[in-house]
């Protein structure tokens, strides 16, 4: 029930907070669907090899066992170091926020989904400076990206991951490129509206379909004074660009050191 005491603009604003915080839950429950299976992934590995292991007694058995135990926890270090890497910021503060990294990380929860689906990634990194932004939420734009790239390209394709940074503009731009069959252009105009989709519904991973992830990802990027751009050629393909502001240090940017994350890895010794 409305609050009487409250204006219309104010109960608009109530709103569009509820909503940013369902979009952000929603944006964690997936990732961390994305995570679990990943982790699930990893741990049929282990087991399997240790099995592997007990059953045959032959040193070169045991040696590959083991080989292949230590790559699934490497990766498994990998996918949690991620995973922390979201978690550093975790307050809804901007800071200098670099990008190349948060491609990295985002393409570690990634990487098995896009081997499966027979898509090679190339990644294109200019020299830039960081920018300014919410990390966990930059990063929550281009998983959602990327795995629109990754469904557009049902039978494989070619992802492009390009960082270039314009010195003059103050501004970084991150390029996400598939080789899918493009967005017609009737349809071009509308992608950002909210529950607008051209899917039928959650794909097998159980991704997609809810025509709020391009409208979310816009919002948080204008949020962040940037721009979101979209190029589209039917047969050819599409390029999400997400243009950032560089950092700026100056007397009003102060940002409070958030508690460092501990560091999981494998013992390497």
């Amino acid at each position: 029930m409305a609050d009487p005491q409250l204006t219309p603009q104010q109960e608009i604003a109530i709103l569009k907070q509820q909503l940013a915080a369902a979009q952000r839950m929603a944006a964690l429950g997936e990732l961390t669907g994305t995570t679990t299976h990943e982790f699930n992934n990893v741990l049929t590995t282990i087991v399997n090899y240790a099995k592997l292991g007990l059953r045959h007694k032959d040193e070169p058995t045991r040696d590959k066992a083991l080989d292949r135990i230590l790559k699934a926890a490497q990766r498994a270090e990998r996918i949690t170091n991620s995973v922390l890497g979201m978690a550093r910021n975790r307050k809804e503060e901007f800071a200098p926020t670099d990008v190349a990294k948060l491609i990295e990380e985002s393409l570690v929860l990634l990487e098995r989904e896009m081997t499966k689906y027979r898509v090679a990634v190339t990644k294109d990194f200019a020299d830039a400076p960081p920018v300014r932004a919410i990390g966990n939420q930059i990063q929550q734009v281009l998983l959602n990206l990327m795995t629109n790239a990754r469904q557009a390209m049902a039978n494989g394709g070619q992802l492009t991951l390009r960082i270039a940074h314009d010195a003059q503009a103050g501004l970084v731009d991150l390029t996400i490129r598939d080789t899918g069959p493009g967005i017609p252009r009737d349809k071009l105009p509308r992608i950002f509206d909210r529950y607008y989709t051209t899917k039928s519904g959650p794909d097998a991973t159980g991704k997609g379909g809810s025509g709020v992830g391009l409208s979310t990802c816009r919002d948080i990027v204008e949020a962040h004074q940037g721009r979101l751009r979209v190029e589209s050629a039917v047969g050819k393909g599409t390029a999400f660009t997400i243009r950032l502001p560089v950092w700026v240090e100056s007397e009003s940017s102060v940002t409070q050191p958030h508690a460092p994350v501990a560091k999981l890895g494998v013992p390497t010794a």
